[in-house]
């Protein structure tokens, strides 16, 4: 056995026995949280936006929000769009696009957070390289805290998983805070159940 075999064979015999890894709490207020305001209130302070109920007529509401887009690329059922993610076969392509609409499957109310992964983006580019995102979240997938989220199956299932809060800022040195200040422009969260139907709205290219 040559010296690097025996350091390695010595550690691997004298490793210390193994133990249960401690619990960790959960945090959680004492007191009854109203999730869905306090996501919003949260996410309100990044310059984010919720809008409480699906809107009637979805196309509308994108129209009136959006007046000039022309690219509006949907990775969910409820709404068709006129591109899919699929379209963008270079990661940069999607820097084309004007409005991203995506699903996500858990918030956080204690930062304003959405989670996405591969799953959801599908391309993962569509959710930072267009202009505007639209974000449809069931409330009833709203957690109290980051300690809640990190249970989330996709932190261990995924590629990689991403908590999204935003737009994003920066501040100067005189504390002066600009928004966006990268990333998308504006970022706008649905509180959207999930519904059973397959119905979609399409727009024209």
């Amino acid at each position: 056995m040559n010296f690097r075999d025996s350091i390695l064979q010595n550690v691997r015999d004298n490793q210390p026995s193994s133990r249960e890894l401690p619990a960790i709490p959960k945090f959680h207020s004492g007191q009854p949280v109203d999730l869905k305001k306090q996501f919003a209130a949260a996410l309100k302070e990044l310059t984010g936006e919720v809008v409480t109920e699906p809107p009637a007529d979805f196309e509308n509401f994108l129209r009136k929000r959006f007046p000039d887009a022309k690219t509006i690329c949907s990775a969910v059922p409820e709404y068709a769009g006129n591109r899919k993610p699929e379209d963008f076969t270079r990661w940069s392509d999607a820097s084309s696009i004007d409005v991203t609409i995506a699903r996500s499957p858990l918030g956080v109310a204690e930062t304003g957070s959405v989670l996405f992964s591969e799953e959801e983006f599908r391309v993962n580019t569509i959710g930072f390289l267009a202009h505007d995102i639209v974000i449809l979240l069931d409330p009833a997938e709203i957690v109290e805290n980051i300690h809640d989220a990190y249970g989330h199956p996709h932190f261990q299932d995924k590629a990689y998983s991403v908590l999204m809060s935003g737009p994003s800022g920066s501040a100067d040195i005189g504390g002066i805070t600009v928004h966006p200040a990268q990333g998308v422009m504006t970022l706008t969260v649905i509180f959207w159940p999930h519904t059973n139907n397959g119905t979609t709205q399409t727009i024209s290219s």
